[in-house]
C-alpha cells in the first residue's frame, strides 16, 4: 500500500490544546417532601411555565427586530404577574432558546446543502460510473437515478424554504421537546397511556429555574440554598398567600447535601457569588431534583510544548471502544495497546453512563502511565451523516451516527480537567490509513495482534506530539550513506551517538574458537576456581598494561 500523492492531500491542521470546561453543574435529590411542598412546587412551576410559553411566543414573533426596548417591555409585562427576578430569568431563557434554535437552523441548512451538492454531482455522472477516492460515482440503474432526481427536487424545495425562514428570522421551537410531542401520536410504541404522557408533558413545561446574582445572599435571591441545605423559593405575586416564611418566601422541608463538589459549592455561596438553581420533577421515578450550576473563570491552557514533555497517549474513537497507545516524547510506542469498551445501546442515561465509565478508566490509566496529555481526533460528522454521502450503506451511516463525538468531547474535556490532564486535538485526516500502513505490521507480534485501531492510535499520538506518522523518511537516492541528509527522524540532530556505528558485542560461544585459533576437539586449560586467582585474572584482563608479552603470544611447544 503506497502513501497517497502529496499533491492530492488536503491541508492538515496543526494540533492544539483543547480549552477546559467553562461551567460546573451538580445535582442532588429533594427527599422527604411533604404533600404541601409538592403542591406549592407544582403550582409555581405551572404558573411560571405559562408565562415562559407566552414570552417565548412573543420572542419568536419579534424575530430579527428584537432589541433592548422590546426585551424591557416583555420583562415589564411579566413582572406584574411574578417578580422582577422571575421575569429576568424567563426572558433570558426565552432569548437563549431562540438563539439555540437559530444555530440548529444553520446546521440544518448546511446539511441540506451538502446533500444537494452530492445529489447533483452523482446525477451528472453516467449511469454505472465508478467512484473515486475523491468523489462518488454515478448511480447503478436508471430507476435509482430517477428516484434520486425526485429526492433532489424535494431537498431543493426544503432548502429554499429553510433559507427564506432564516432570512425572515422564523424559528420553530417546542417547549417540552419535539420528541415528547411526537410521542403523543405513538403511545403504544412508547408503552405509555395518555395520562402518563400528560404528566411528563406538563412536568417538562414547568419553569422552576433562576439565575444567580453575585453580591446577593448566598448567590441567589429567587431560589436560595443555605450552607445547611435549606431551600427556599420566592413565590410569584399571585401565589404569595402560600408563603410560610417572611417576605413572601416558601421554605421546603427537604434538605440538600451535594456529594460532588460540595466544598467548591460551599465556598462559592459563602462568598455570595452567583449560583443558578433549577428544580425539576422526574415523572417515571417520581422524584424531585435540584440542580446547581455556575460559571468558571477562563483558565489558560497548558502550552503545547509542556503537554508533550512527558509523552502522549493516543486515543482512537470507535463505535464501541477507545483504542489507546502510550508514546514517549520521541514518538515511540511504549508497552501494549489498551482498549476501553462501552455499549451505546439502550436509553440515553445508559449511554452517558457507559461513556463516563470508559473515560474514567482511560484517564486513570493515563495518569498511572505518567503522561500529562491525551491526543484525540477532532471529529465532526455533521456533514457525513447524510445518506447522500454514503448512498445505500445504511449500516455505515448508523455506525458513524452512533459514535459519541459531541458527548465524548464535552465529557472528556471536563473530566480530564479535574485530573490535570490536557487534551490535544489533532486533525483526523489519514490517521487510520497511514497508521495501518506504517505501524500495524511492525507492532504485531506472535502473541500480540495489533489491530487497525491500535495503529491509528499510534498515528494520532505521533501527530499530537508533532512527529510525522511515518516511522522513517525516504533514504537518499544516490547512495545509502548520509551524504544527502539524515535518514531517521527518531533521534534529533543534537543527540550524542546518533551517527556512530553499533558498539561491538562480546564473543559468542560459536565463534570464540575460530577467533582464538583453538582446534575443535581439544580442551583448553580450565580457569582457576579460587577467588584469589579469579580476581587476579580479571584484573589482568581489564588492564591491558598488566598483560606481559609472554601472555600475549601463544606458548611454544617443545618437542
Amino acid at each position: 500500500m503506497t502513501e497517497p500523492n502529496k499533491k492530492q492531500l488536503r491541508a492538515i491542521d496543526a494540533p492544539f490544546v483543547a480549552l477546559g470546561p467553562s461551567g460546573v453543574a451538580i445535582r442532588d435529590r429533594l427527599k422527604h417532601l411533604t404533600p404541601q411542598d409538592e403542591k406549592v412546587l407544582r403550582l409555581v412551576g405551572d404558573h411560571l411555565g405559562c408565562l415562559a410559553s407566552r414570552d417565548l411566543k412573543q420572542r419568536c414573533a419579534d424575530g430579527l427586530e428584537h432589541c433592548a426596548d422590546t426585551w424591557a417591555a416583555r420583562k415589564r409585562d411579566l413582572t406584574a404577574e411574578s417578580s422582577s427576578r422571575w421575569a429576568g430569568s424567563i426572558t433570558k431563557a426565552s432569548h437563549d432558546q431562540w438563539a439555540l434554535s437559530r444555530r440548529c437552523q444553520a446546521a440544518h441548512i448546511d446539511s441540506l446543502e451538502a446533500g444537494v451538492r452530492t445529489l447533483r454531482h452523482r446525477l451528472c455522472q453516467p449511469i454505472g460510473a465508478k467512484a473515486t477516492k475523491r468523489a462518488p460515482g454515478g448511480y447503478r440503474s436508471e430507476h435509482e437515478w430517477f428516484m434520486k432526481s425526485r429526492r433532489l427536487a424535494a431537498l431543493e424545495c426544503r432548502l429554499e424554504r429553510e433559507r427564506a425562514e432564516r432570512e425572515a428570522g422564523i424559528v420553530h421551537v417546542v417547549r417540552g421537546g419535539r420528541r415528547l410531542l411526537g410521542t403523543r401520536h405513538n403511545l403504544a410504541k412508547a408503552q405509555l397511556d395518555e395520562q402518563e404522557w400528560r404528566q411528563r408533558w406538563e412536568a417538562e413545561r414547568w419553569f422552576l429555574q433562576a439565575d444567580g446574582e453575585s453580591g446577593k445572599r448566598y448567590g441567589n435571591e429567587t431560589l436560595r440554598v443555605t450552607p445547611e441545605g435549606e431551600v427556599s423559593i420566592k413565590l410569584p405575586a399571585p401565589l404569595a398567600h402560600l408563603a410560610n416564611a417572611r417576605n413572601g418566601r416558601y421554605v421546603l422541608s427537604a434538605r440538600v447535601a451535594f456529594a460532588h463538589r460540595a466544598e467548591e459549592w460551599a465556598d462559592r455561596i459563602s462568598a455570595n457569588r452567583a449560583v443558578a438553581y433549577r428544580i425539576h420533577y422526574d415523572v417515571p421515578r417520581g422524584r424531585w431534583y435540584l440542580n446547581a450550576s455556575w460559571q468558571r473563570p477562563v483558565v489558560k491552557t497548558v502550552p503545547l510544548e509542556a503537554a508533550r514533555a512527558k509523552g502522549m497517549v493516543g486515543v482512537d474513537t470507535n463505535a464501541d471502544h477507545f483504542a489507546a497507545y502510550r508514546l514517549d516524547a520521541c514518538g515511540n510506542p511504549v508497552g501494549d495497546p489498551h482498549r476501553f469498551f462501552y455499549d451505546l445501546s439502550g436509553t440515553a442515561p445508559h449511554r452517558d453512563a457507559q461513556i463516563r465509565h470508559a473515560i474514567t478508566r482511560l484517564l486513570h490509566w493515563a495518569e498511572g502511565a505518567g503522561v500529562a496529555a491525551i491526543g484525540i481526533e477532532d471529529l465532526d460528522f455533521t456533514a457525513e451523516k447524510t445518506r447522500e454521502k454514503h448512498g445505500r450503506n445504511k449500516r455505515f451511516r448508523q455506525l458513524i451516527s452512533g459514535m459519541p463525538t459531541g458527548r465524548l468531547k464535552a465529557r472528556l474535556v471536563s473530566m480530564a480537567a479535574e485530573m490535570d490532564v490536557s487534551i490535544v486535538a489533532v486533525d483526523p485526516a489519514y490517521t487510520s490509513t497511514w497508521g495501518a500502513q506504517h505501524w500495524q505490521k511492525p507492532m504485531s507480534a506472535p502473541r500480540r495482534k495489533t489491530t487497525r485501531h491500535d495503529a491509528a492510535s499510534i498515528a494520532i499520538g505521533r501527530r499530537a506530539l508533532g512527529h510525522p506518522i511515518r516511522r522513517r523518511t525516504t533514504p537518499p537516492q544516490h547512495h545509502q550513506s548520509d551524504g544527502a541528509g539524515y535518514r531517521t527522524v527518531q533521534a534529533d540532530r543534537g543527540t550524542r551517538g546518533r551517527e556512530e556505528t553499533r558498539r561491538p558485542v562480546t564473543d559468542r560461544a560459536h565463534d570464540a574458537r575460530a577467533r582464538t585459533g583453538n582446534i575443535q576437539g581439544t580442551r583448553a586449560t580450565s580457569a582457576s576456581k579460587t577467588v584469589r586467582d579469579a580476581c587476579s585474572a580479571g584484573q589482568r584482563v581489564q588492564d591491558p598494561l598488566l598483560i606481559t608479552d609472554e601472555e600475549r603470544s601463544p606458548p611454544r611447544i617443545r618437542r
